[in-house]
């Protein structure tokens, strides 16, 4: 996703569970388990939304129902779709928002970072300061390194957790590892060899990239790392904290400077990218017409029906990097559950919420939907229900490949402005020409410098 990302077009589906507790029991039974349910939370009903992506729904259908087993006389009313956002949007304005929410996909995530903005959410601190039953550790302990801490889960910067870390992605370029190993062709580590390979891709009656046009989001899997490459932690805070002198940099006019070799340089950009969704682009790339294309670790499950060329294979290659001799790097990302402040069911949700990092959770997340717990250890305990390829990406980074991540600092409440579609959106009139680096420049700068006067004007 974007963490981030993987939108599957199916219609909106709402599906209730209830577990009678005792089944196959009398009466009196049943009325015992409601009435424990009852005494442990004051509400036993709990209404979750979820992202219905690539990943599917049938890990939350099972995981609900295993925990209706345990908490006899709970019920979990599931809302699932691609568009959550859309469907929840009212129930939130309206002030009756669910006890727990998924958000992920990129025509989704604009309603997180309002919340975040307004600063709606519930403070889960506790839930990760807390022992879970049956372990010896906080529940902190157990998650990746660094996950809690980041901006997209503490977005305050107060030391107070306010999203829940949730599938683990690691993204970057793809290609078709059986065309690189039948033509002989050497997997780029700089930005230099990639676009060299322009050649090789006409050779071969290909592109040499693609993207998901409608949603240039994709693009940013590429370019923090790319950001990163070219000066380190310094270009990637000047970004993502708003800093104007940005896009009038040397990183700036090196990163995007590569997105406008691709797309002005002939057979750069495949044809009629910017007008293809991401499963038109990647089916495109899959079936031979691009030789690279971005995209993360769900990339494989969700295109296992797509038609693909004879042999096809899928490669990760990470991002390259500008200088020889310097590490591929590649982006990662956490998805996030949120539990909203005004939640009517909050302590049924935060005990749902630590119940989805058990071992069985985790396992069975990667069983049902080949997703990856931000936990640590996860890629060995769920070895078994995932690809060779997934299992390789993410050893791939264990290995030297340099992982990086990072997200905007929080608006100011109010503002206008959603950073990463302001961000992000202008890059398809840079794809088809119809903007300048320079334009784009200035348009940008103009932004961060609103951005920051809202900052200031909000500040008590």
């Amino acid at each position: 996703m974007k963490g981030i990302k993987t939108l599957n077009m199916l219609s909106a589906v709402v599906l209730s569970f209830s577990l009678l507790a005792g089944c196959g029991g009398n009466a009196g039974s049943t009325d015992k388990s409601t009435q424990a349910a009852n005494s442990q939370f004051a509400d036993p009903d709990l209404n979750i939304a979820v992202f219905q992506g690539g990943y599917g729904r049938e890990y939350w259908d099972t995981i609900a129902e295993d925990f209706m087993k345990d908490y006899p006389g709970t019920k979990i009313n599931i809302t699932a779709s691609p568009k959550i956002a859309e469907l929840i949007r009212p129930k939130i304005v309206a002030g009756n928002p669910p006890d727990l929410m998924y958000i992920a996909g990129s025509d989704n995530t604009s309603l997180l970072d309002g919340l975040v903005k307004d600063h709606a959410l519930l403070d889960l601190t506790d839930v990760f300061d807390s022992t879970p039953k049956g372990e010896t550790q906080p529940l902190k302990n157990k998650i990746l390194l660094g996950a809690l801490e980041s901006r997209a889960m503490a977005p305050y910067g107060d030391g107070k957790v306010y999203a829940a870390p949730f599938n683990f992605g690691v993204m970057g370029l793809w290609y078709n590892k059986t065309l690189f190993k039948q033509k002989g062709i050497e997997v780029p580590k700089t930005w230099d060899e990639l676009l060299a390979l322009n050649t090789k891709a006409q050779q071969n009656n290909r592109a040499l990239f693609t993207y998901q046009g409608l949603y240039p989001g994709y693009l940013e899997e590429i370019i923090v790392p790319s950001i990163y490459s070219v000066s380190k932690q310094k270009g990637l805070t000047d970004f993502f904290d708003y800093n104007p002198a940005f896009w009038t940099s040397d990183t700036f006019r090196q990163v995007w400077g590569v997105l406008e070799k691709i797309a002005t340089e002939d057979n750069g950009l495949m044809k009629g990218t910017v007008a293809l969704n991401h499963t038109q682009a990647q089916t495109e790339f899959m079936q031979g017409h691009a030789m690279f294309i971005p995209n993360g670790t769900w990339f494989e499950d969700e295109m296992k029906d797509a038609p693909r060329e004879e042999g096809f294979e899928f490669g990760f290659l990470g991002v390259p990097a500008f200088k020889k001799g310097d590490p591929v790097t590649a982006m990662t990302s956490v998805e996030q559950i949120v539990i909203p402040a005004k939640a009517k069911n909050p302590e049924l949700a935060k005990a749902f919420l630590s119940y989805l990092y058990t071992d069985k959770s985790v396992k069975l997340n990667a069983e049902k939907s080949k997703g990856i717990l931000a936990v640590k250890g996860a890629p060995d305990l769920v070895k078994e229900y995932i690809s060779d390829t997934t299992y390789n990406v993410y050893k791939t980074v264990d290995s030297g490949m340099v992982a990086i991540n990072g997200s905007f600092k929080s608006v100011a409440k109010g503002s206008k402005y959603n950073p990463s579609e302001e961000v992000y959106n202008p890059i398809s009139s840079l794809m088809n020409k119809q903007m300048t680096l320079d334009q784009y420049s200035t348009q940008m700068t103009k932004l961060y410098t609103e951005l920051n006067q809202e900052l200031v004007n909000n500040t008590p």
